[in-house]
């Protein structure tokens, strides 16, 4: 009897002790799930926080490791300059011979102007009344100096000519056209005020306050006018641009947004800046780096293929977004386009996961990414064949053992993880990131179109928004000019001078190509 209660009073707990697991093990799970999407929301609170208030890239510009630097050299500035002038009280006499040595370091430009001024003694006599010295040597140094933007007025005169003899006509020089017709500009200040705003980031109103500091009354309006104007007159060299463009094999295209004013609703509608660029140096092409910016009221792939619309090449460099999908699937004369994804925007991914969940996987995978990376810059500049050939041989391993590994890890984490949703996104990509293993000419990333890209939205960030889509379609060309310019190491301000003062004075059409920026003097000439 007894023994037949023990027995089940044993199966009891057995049954309970089952229960238990069972719901521990279902605890356990839900527990589970909810570390995951705590981890999860966290990591997007951390992205979103890093985005609003934190660099814009994986990689610091190399200026900005120099920040925290600048605090510690004012205060050194302040000590040099205090040990310095103890010096000189003590010595007696303020010879510069006997301050600091740590002057003129490295070179100033041989084309700058130089003013020289020299320092004589206050008595040339020998002090003991031996007579006048001679001059046996002198100390020369050289310091940089900066004479503020000055304005000027350039009087222009025509003489008139007659003869005093006869009824002759009368004879004079004719006028010369400008951009402004008997307006108050220059084509250099016209061009000083387009590189302002859409290279250095300056808005018109901006400017305006600057030029009335030296007295002179210019409104925002007026100097939207010219740039209007000049814009205008640079038309013909946009369009060669892109004739330049559609012949390239190998293109790269990104967007950025651009917010329109909409005066019907009194708000801000959102339009985008569409860039295409061309950028050979990477495998030592002799083709020139050109980049061209239109803009468009949304972001739809039809927009991309309006663009590339008559354009004959055959690689395309994007990032993932899946509107470049159409373009796949295009009945062209040369086929439909190839698209050749980015390493820098999935690297990206596992670096800011790195990160804010410092997850071992992530890390491992910047490691393994960065190899790649390693090896395209050893044959940075190389021929096409020279870089096929070293890709061959050391990223094609890289990349057969990526992929499964990638695959191996997302068997064994969480499907619903950020992880996980990154490692997905590489895969999905797969055929796209790994194209340029079988293409010396294609890059591993979309960098090129993306640093063309970055100085209009800090034009953008400052601007707030254009004033209308007319305006946003002005700024895509004018940025494009500059921006161009920047790419082949060209003074915009004296490019854009002198191509206005070309074109508005007639040069031929047929003669385009000899305007373009890549064959405007460059940056270093003495002459700038």
């Amino acid at each position: 009897m007894n023994l037949t209660v023990l027995q089940e009073e044993n199966e009891r707990l057995k049954a309970l002790l089952a229960q238990t697991r069972a719901a521990l093990a279902e605890h356990q799970a839900a527990l589970a799930e909810a570390e995951e999407a705590r981890r999860r929301l966290e990591s997007i609170v951390s992205q979103l926080n890093h985005e609003k208030f934190g660099a814009r890239s994986e990689k610091l510009h190399p200026d900005q490791y120099h920040l925290p630097l600048e605090d510690v050299e004012i205060a050194q500035g302040v000590l040099d300059a205090a040990q310095e002038k103890a010096q000189r009280v003590v010595q007696g006499h303020s010879d510069d011979t006997s301050g600091s040595r740590r002057r003129n370091r490295g070179h100033l430009p041989a084309h700058l102007p130089r003013v020289e001024r020299v320092i004589e003694p206050e008595s040339t006599l020998c002090p003991c009344g031996c007579g006048e010295m001679a001059r046996i040597g002198e100390d020369v140094s050289e310091r940089l100096d900066v004479i503020p933007a000055q304005l000027r007025v350039l009087v222009t005169r025509r003489p008139k000519y007659a003869c005093r003899r006869c009824s002759g006509a009368v004879v004079q020089a004719h006028a010369l056209e400008h951009v402004v017709p008997g307006g108050l500009p220059t084509e250099a200040l016209i061009a000083q005020v387009i590189v302002a705003k859409f290279g250095d980031h300056l808005p018109f109103y901006r400017q305006a306050e600057i030029y009335a500091r030296q007295g002179i009354q210019l409104d925002r309006a007026t100097l939207g006018n010219w740039a209007g104007r000049a814009c205008f007159h640079l038309k013909p060299i946009a369009e060669h641009m892109r004739r330049h463009l559609a012949d390239a094999d190998r293109l790269f295209m990104d967007e950025t947004t651009a917010p329109v004013l909409d005066p019907g609703r009194g708000k801000v509608k959102k339009g985008f800046f569409w860039a295409i660029a061309s950028d050979d140096r990477g495998h030592g092409g002799q083709g020139p780096p050109i980049v061209l910016f239109h803009y468009a009221p949304g972001r739809g792939g039809d927009h991309a293929e309006r663009f590339l619309q008559g354009f004959g090449g055959q690689f395309l460099q994007v990032d993932a977004y899946e509107g470049y999908d159409r373009l796949t699937r295009l009945e062209r004369p040369q086929g439909p386009w190839l698209l050749v994804h980015c390493w820098s925007h999935l690297r990206r991914r596992f670096v800011k996961l790195a990160r804010n969940t410092k997850s071992p996987i992530a890390e491992a995978a910047v490691r393994q990414i960065a190899t790649l990376y390693a090896v395209e810059a050893t044959v940075r500049g190389m021929t096409p064949q020279a870089r096929l050939a070293a890709r061959q041989q050391y990223s094609t391993p890289i990349i057969a053992a990526l992929k499964p590994w990638f695959e191996k890890q997302l068997s064994m984490i969480s499907s619903g993880s950020k992880l996980a949703e990154d490692i997905r996104y590489g895969l999905a990509h797969w055929e796209g990131l790994t194209r340029f293993l079988g293409d010396g000419r294609l890059e591993l990333d979309t960098n090129p179109v993306e640093n063309a890209i970055r100085p209009v939205c800090l034009t953008r960030k400052n601007a707030l928004f254009a004033g209308h889509e007319v305006g946003a379609e002005n700024w895509a060309l004018l940025s494009s000019v500059v921006a161009t310019c920047r790419l082949n190491d060209v003074n915009p301000v004296a490019y854009l001078a002198e191509t206005l003062d070309a074109i508005i004075n007639g040069h031929p059409q047929s003669q385009i190509e000899e305007l373009m920026p890549w064959r405007f003097r460059k940056t270093s000439s003495p002459n700038p």
